[in-house]
């Protein structure tokens, strides 16, 4: 069985299912493969918008997507997380070296790291240098990702990845696909797993 997790370490709520993805995996006994993507890629794509834009004018509405964001928090204990002073990330280069990190079968350790990077330690991941610097410190070389982030290669399977996201009907994240079957949005990640254990 074919699971997917559409991820960009960009979106706080793909951070949020990135940590609930152990769970889900040891509950059913599936790995879910991790499929990095450009999320600024399929907004542009499909015309989407992050819920801060688009909720903008309608303030009942931001207050309560933050109620929302904040029970999910509480239900599952996720003390770590801290909101990203330089929202909105830009994470072209991470998102290049998660490639190139899958390409040496370490994405998972890499998603672990970057995730972590962006909504826990507050770290300006839309700075390449910066980013670097701090994957250098979490024991990933750094300069070598910036290097490798550059070859064209690289840059093409990711475009690659973006562009059969949209094609399977993404248009934002967190994203999964059971199969063909896709579940939009950490509030979904109950019928992903159901959806699982029925196809077992």
């Amino acid at each position: 069985m074919q699971v997917d997790f559409l991820f960009d370490f960009s979106s706080p709520n793909a951070y949020l299912a990135h940590r609930m993805v152990p769970g889900i995996e040891q509950r059913t006994g599936v790995e879910i493969t991790y499929v990095p993507c450009l999320l600024g890629g399929i907004f542009n794509a499909t015309g989407n918008k992050s819920p801060m834009e688009v909720n903008a004018h309608v303030e009942n509405k931001l207050k309560y997507e933050q109620l929302e964001f904040d029970r999910f928090i509480k239900k599952h204990e996720i003390t770590e997380f801290n909101f990203n002073p330089f929202f909105q990330l830009r994470t072209v280069f991470l998102m290049r070296a998660a490639i190139v990190m899958q390409q040496q079968g370490r994405l998972r350790d890499f998603a672990d790291a970057g995730m972590k990077m962006a909504w826990e330690d507050k770290v300006n991941v839309s700075d390449p240098e910066i980013a670097a610097n701090a994957l250098t410190q979490a024991g990933f070389d750094g300069a070598g990702l910036l290097e490798a982030s550059k070859e064209e290669a690289i840059k093409a399977q990711l475009f690659a990845n973006t562009d059969g996201a949209i094609k399977r009907g993404a248009f934002g994240m967190p994203t999964f696909f059971v199969g063909d079957e896709m579940f939009f949005g950490k509030d979904r990640l109950r019928e992903v797993e159901e959806e699982i254990v029925a196809r077992l």
